[in-house]
C-alpha cells in the first residue's frame, strides 16, 4: 500500500504539502497542488480513515440506535439517515436495543466510547435516566419519534393522527370503540395516540368504557390476545376496535377471523404504521401513513449541520401524516 510519504516524494513535494492537499487546508501553489493530485490520481491512493481520524478527530462515524431493527418503520428511517449521511461521507453504525431502555443506555455508553461524531436515537421512551444520559453527551445528537428536551426532535404526529382516525371511525356509524394499545412509558405510541383517541370520544359525547381500554406490548399476539379478553370477558361487544399499531391491528384481526366475525360489517378495525403487510391484509388494513424516511433525512440532516460546525438551536419538527382508507372501516 502507498504511503503520504511516497505520494510526496512522486511529487517532488514536502510530506506536510501532501497532507494540506488530502485535507484541502493550509496554502498549497496551483502548481504543487496539481502534481499531487495528478500521483494520487495515478496512484489510486486513499487515505486511511483511521488516519483521518487522528488528524481531524472526525472517525466519520454516526451512531444510530433502533427500538427493534426488523421494523418496517426502522428500516424506513435508517434509509433515509444513510441517504443523507453517505452522500457527505459518513458511514452509520446500528445498535438494535430491542425495544430494552437499559439497552439505549449501555448503546449510548458504548457509541460514545468508540469515538462516533454524533448519534441518531430512536427511543422507545423518554424516562428520566435516559433524558439525563442525553443530556450530558458532548457529541451531536438528535432523537426520532419521541420528543426530548434540550435537544431536536424529529416526530410524527401521534395525537391527531389517532384523533383523526378515531374520528373517521364515528362518521361510519361507530360507537362503541374499544382501544388497544401499548404502555403509556412509550410518550408517542402510549400515550399521545391514546389520548388523541380519548379525546375524539369525548368530543362527540361517546362512552368509553374502561374493559375496552388494553395496553400492553408491540407484538401482534398481544393485539390477538386483547381481543380475545373482550370477545370472552365483557358482556358487550365493541363494534369498531382502534388498533395503536399495524402490528396490534392485525393480531385483532386473526382473532376476529377465528370467531367468524366479519370485518367491517360486525367490527371495523384500523391501525397505524402503513406497514407493508397492511394492504394486503384481507380485508384491507385502513391505516395511518407516517413519512419514516423523510424523517430519517431530517434528522441526518440537522445532525449533519452541526458536525460541520453550524450549532443548530434544538426543536421539535412534527411531521405530517396521512389516512390511507381501506376495507376494514
Amino acid at each position: 500500500m502507498i504511503t503520504i510519504n511516497e505520494i510526496a516524494k512522486l511529487a517532488q513535494v514536502s510530506r506536510t504539502t501532501v497532507s494540506r492537499v488530502l485535507n484541502n487546508s493550509g496554502y498549497v501553489s496551483d502548481e504543487a497542488r496539481k502534481r499531487v493530485l495528478k500521483v494520487i490520481e495515478e496512484t489510486g491512493y486513499t487515505p486511511s480513515q483511521q488516519a483521518r481520524s487522528l488528524r481531524t478527530k472526525e472517525t466519520k462515524v454516526v451512531g444510530v440506535i433502533l427500538p427493534r431493527i426488523s421494523t418496517e418503520t426502522a428500516s424506513k428511517v435508517v434509509a433515509g439517515i444513510d441517504s443523507v449521511l453517505s452522500e457527505a461521507g459518513y458511514q452509520i453504525l446500528l445498535a438494535n436495543t430491542n425495544l430494552q431502555m437499559e439497552k439505549e443506555l449501555e448503546y449510548i455508553q458504548l457509541l460514545v466510547n468508540r469515538q462516533v461524531d454524533g448519534i441518531i436515537l430512536l427511543a422507545t421512551n423518554v424516562l428520566p435516566e435516559l433524558v439525563a444520559k442525553v443530556e450530558q453527551l458532548s457529541i451531536p445528537i438528535v432523537a426520532v419519534g419521541q420528543t426530548f428536551p434540550n435537544i431536536t426532535s424529529v416526530v410524527y404526529d401521534d395525537y391527531h393522527a389517532a384523533k383523526t382516525l378515531t374520528k373517521k371511525f364515528i362518521e361510519k356509524g361507530k360507537t362503541k370503540i374499544a382501544f388497544i394499545g401499548v404502555k403509556e412509558t412509550d410518550e408517542a405510541v402510549g400515550v399521545s395516540r391514546k389520548n388523541g383517541f380519548l379525546d375524539a370520544m369525548r368530543e362527540n359525547g361517546l362512552e368509553v368504557r374502561e374493559e375496552w381500554l388494553i395496553t400492553g406490548s408491540f407484538e401482534s399476539k398481544f393485539g390477538y390476545q386483547a381481543m380475545k379478553t373482550i370477545f370472552t370477558e365483557t358482556d358487550t361487544m365493541p363494534d369498531a376496535v382502534f388498533a395503536a399499531t399495524d402490528r396490534l391491528a392485525i393480531g385483532v384481526m386473526s382473532y376476529l377471523k377465528e370467531q367468524n366475525i366479519q370485518i367491517p360489517e360486525q367490527m371495523s378495525i384500523a391501525g397505524i404504521g402503513s406497514s407493508e403487510i397492511s394492504k394486503y391484509m384481507s380485508p384491507s388494513l385502513t391505516t395511518v401513513q407516517y413519512e419514516n424516511e423523510h424523517a430519517g433525512e431530517i434528522a441526518a440532516t440537522i445532525l449533519l449541520r452541526n458536525l460541520q460546525g453550524e450549532h443548530v438551536p434544538p426543536e421539535k419538527i412534527i411531521l405530517s401524516y396521512r389516512l390511507i382508507k381501506r376495507d376494514s372501516l
